[in-house]
């Protein structure tokens, strides 16, 4: 789909500032005056999801035999691009993977672990990764583990034996286990979710929301009797095209809310799955609502239990995905008669969609909203992290690289601190079928006191202009007059060719540039989205 465009390395910045004149492109304008800040930044709003699906382990994380690959045969050249993305949390090993998941079988040493076959993404399972490996990947990423247990084909027995084996003191029959199998600390996740998607029929031991609301009251009450200190995921509906979003939410929530902490969340979204272009470009306003019926069931359920905390969304499984390609292939393999004896593939291409220029605009977007809830957002994984719908890329043998959709997230991961402020927007607006007229433009901005410094994020989601932009940013740091705040660093990820992509051969097709950026006379700043485009402008005190 890329058409021919300006080559590696060659700047566009100058078709960004110019991509329409001036006096042709319609004005908008964002303040911060009389704004108060929405919440503290939560660091795992940046985290990611890796699960035993396709090649985001095997052939992502883990192979022993590439060139970069360490001792433990983690590859370094993946690592480092983990870390250059800034990934704080990483939801493991799924997904639909965890619903038929045997934790032991990932644990001792890697020449005694069975192979089985994965239900889930029909598949074959080496178990030459799990929880003792990844523990040691997370280790040198640098990020926490929010860890699933299988609720699905097992429940209550095995989720307490997988906490002691993962958090117990040496001493016990499971503790000494993992010593025993090269980790004598205790692991120290935190975090856990109870299950996935189980009410979706193609989840292995999907259940009704009444059945689902005990099992997971009884789970979570158990584990916290063993430690309190747990913060609990309990399973949102699966997506909002549910017939029980809502009620599901609802249900679980007030049977369960003493013992639970978040409840999960997961929307995904694709071009060809959208009544337009344009509306593809909206998909936000599809995520805030789904936010604000999420929040409405949480709170109920508060109300219900008399209780005093909130219950706060993990949006643990975001992003764009295009479905149609596995879902075909499902009806496939569901209407097919007769029986399938053949041997299940081992990590084969699963899920490996390439995305453009346009798909990184969206992210970019999901990621401006969920950071403009973070008061009740506190928590999410952008699914998921390798090779499987996902910012990195990587050749068996050969390079890795970043998707197009790699740089939105690592700029709010490494630049967004201290406090979430939501300007006022005055946008032009745009027409859509799924969402009636929207603002074209949409931000967020975060400012950090300690260090004086803050970082706005935009997107223009016009499919046809550029637009002119005004920003009153002095009370972003709660100052007044003209040189309250300085511009420290522009940058614009834009392409005449919205469907342009990176590769393997073309690392760097699509990547940022700077984005001119005035102040004028008054302190306000002035430039100029071209259609189609995010951007991020670093301010300093």
């Amino acid at each position: 789909m890329v058409s021919k465009q300006a080559g590696v390395g060659e700047s566009r910045a100058d078709s960004a500032a110019q991509a329409v004149a001036p006096d042709q492109a319609e004005q908008a304008a964002l303040s911060f005056a009389g704004v108060e800040p929405k919440a503290q930044v939560p660091a795992r709003i940046f985290g990611s999801f890796v699960e035993h699906l396709g090649r985001c382990v095997y052939g992502g994380i883990y192979e022993p035999g590439h060139p970069s690959a360490d001792e433990d045969g983690f590859r370094q050249d993946v690592l480092d691009l983990v870390k250059e993305l800034g990934v704080t949390c990483v939801r493991y090993p799924g997904g639909n993977f965890v619903s038929g998941y045997r934790w032991e079988d990932g644990t001792g040493p890697r020449e005694l672990r069975p192979v089985r076959r994965d239900l889930a993404w029909h598949a074959t399972e080496s178990n030459q990764m799990g929880i003792d490996d990844f523990y040691r990947w997370s280790r040198k990423a640098g990020t926490e583990i929010m860890l699933a247990v299988n609720m699905g084909t097992r429940g209550l027995a095995e989720a307490l034996d997988e906490l002691e084996y993962v958090n117990g003191a040496p001493g016990t029959a499971l503790a000494d286990r993992r010593v025993r199998n090269g980790i004598p600390e205790p692991m120290g996740i935190s975090m856990w979710c109870i299950g996935n998607e189980m009410d979706g029929p193609w989840q292995v031991g999907h259940m009704n929301q009444e059945e689902y609301a005990a099992a997971v009251e009884r789970a979570a009450h158990a584990m916290k009797l063993v430690e309190p200190g747990l913060e609990l995921v309990a399973c949102g509906s699966s997506s909002a095209h549910m017939p029980t979003f809502g009620s599901w939410e609802r249900t679980v929530l007030t049977q369960a809310y003493e013992h639970v902490d978040f409840v999960s969340c997961h929307a995904y979204y694709y071009e060809r799955g959208a009544a337009s272009l344009q509306d593809f470009l909206a998909s936000s306003e599809d995520m805030e609502a789904f936010i604000a019926t999420v929040v409405a069931a949480a709170d109920d359920a508060r109300a219900v239990n008399k209780g005093s905390k909130d219950i706060a969304l993990s949006f643990d499984e975001w992003g764009v995905w295009n479905q149609e390609v596995w879902n075909g292939e499902e009806n496939e393999r569901q209407q097919a008669k007769g029986l399938h004896t053949e041997p299940w593939p081992q990590a084969p291409h699963q899920l490996e969609d390439i995305y453009t220029v346009a798909d990184a605009v969206v992210e970019g977007s999901l990621m401006i909203t969920l950071l403009s809830h973070a008061d009740r957002v506190r928590s999410a994984s952008r699914a998921q992290l390798v090779n499987v719908i996902a910012p990195i890329m990587a050749e068996e043998g050969g390079p890795a690289w970043k998707q197009t959709i790699f740089y939105p997230f690592a700029e709010a991961a490494q630049r967004v601190k201290g406090s979430i402020v939501v300007p006022r927007v005055s946008s032009p607006k745009l027409e859509t079928s799924s969402y009636g007229r929207v603002d074209a433009l949409k931000a967020v901005a975060s400012w950090d006191q300690e260090s004086g410094s803050g970082v706005l994020l935009m997107v223009n989601r016009d499919v046809e202009s550029a637009h002119q932009v005004r920003v009153d940013v002095g009370a972003l740091a709660g100052g007044a007059g003209d040189a309250a705040v300085r511009v420290s660093g522009a940058k614009v990820l834009y392409d005449a060719d919205i469907h342009a992509t990176n590769s393997a051969q073309e690392p760097y097709r699509v990547k940022p540039v700077e984005l001119p950026v005035q102040v004028e006379a008054d302190g306000q700043l002035a430039f100029e989205l071209p259609a189609v485009s995010w951007a991020a402008i670093e301010l300093s005190r």
